[in-house]
């Protein structure tokens, strides 16, 4: 018997009681409650990266458009024709023609020239509004999940004092759970803020990238009104058709 029970012991494998699922029951409601939070952030952060990146990939991919085929109609109402339906780029060429249709009721050419100049500008921002929203949130995150982080921690570092006053010694066994405890969710507040930061000064940037291009659209869209169609950017122009080389006469025969 004594030796099955030797075999029995040494075959059986150490448990682990300071793991991650222990230390949150150590930890109780507030520890639940703090992964909880953390956990929603870091998914919202995410959805917004992704879904932001989308919507401006499909902006950025649509512009082309308007370099391309835009410019090269005659008219502005043919060329929002061969926009997509719901892009920004058709947006801000229909506002500039609601507003060319309207203006005509301006007896002051200034005026006139104000009002298109405020719908476009009016209808830019509502765009660069949506390209933004979501933002805030992320900036959010950044910044408030790592203190969320920090009171997981100063509540495992207050269990870890009160158990070494209970206990009367320091033992590794009365502390190790809630300092682990504490660390961990210093590392999760850590590892949401930092991805949420990323995102947010990327898609930033991305949106200035865009708000630019509208800026440009939106300027080369008054010009072309204002001059009824004369004026367009010099990008809309096509290629040069090379004309075809004459064919060179044959040769006369040389006589014998």
């Amino acid at each position: 018997m004594l030796i099955v029970d030797i075999l029995a012991a040494a075959g059986a494998a150490p448990q682990n009681k300071f793991g991650f699922a222990e230390a949150l029951k150590q930890g109780g409601f507030i520890a639940y409650a703090t992964v909880i939070i953390l956990g929603i952030m870091s998914f919202g952060s995410f959805y917004i990266l992704f879904t932001k990146w989308f919507e401006q990939s499909k902006i950025l991919r649509q512009y082309n458009a308007v370099r391309t085929t835009f410019w090269r109609a005659p008219t502005l109402r043919e060329g929002s024709a061969k926009l997509d339906k719901n892009s920004a780029w058709r947006q801000l060429v229909e506002d500039g023609i609601s507003a060319e249709d309207q203006h005509s009721k301006m007896t002051d050419s200034l005026e006139a020239h104000d009002w298109l100049h405020g719908s476009l500008q009016r209808s830019e921002s509502s765009i660069n509004a949506r390209l933004s929203s979501g933002l805030p949130f992320l900036a959010t995150v950044g910044a408030t999940s790592p203190f969320i982080g920090l009171f997981g921690t100063v509540v495992g570092i207050y269990r870890a004092l009160i158990a070494i006053g209970l206990a009367g010694s320091a033992s590794i066994d009365k502390v190790a759970g809630p300092v682990g405890e504490a660390l961990i969710m210093t590392a999760l507040g850590l590892l949401v803020a930092v991805p949420a930061v990323l995102a947010y000064n990327y898609l930033q940037a991305r949106n200035k990238r865009i708000a630019e291009l509208l800026t440009g659209f939106s300027n080369d869209i008054l010009a072309n009104i204002n001059s009824k169609g004369a004026v367009k950017p010099a990008i809309a122009a096509g290629p040069a058709k090379v004309a075809p080389a004459a064919a060179k006469p044959a040769a006369a025969p040389t006589k014998p």
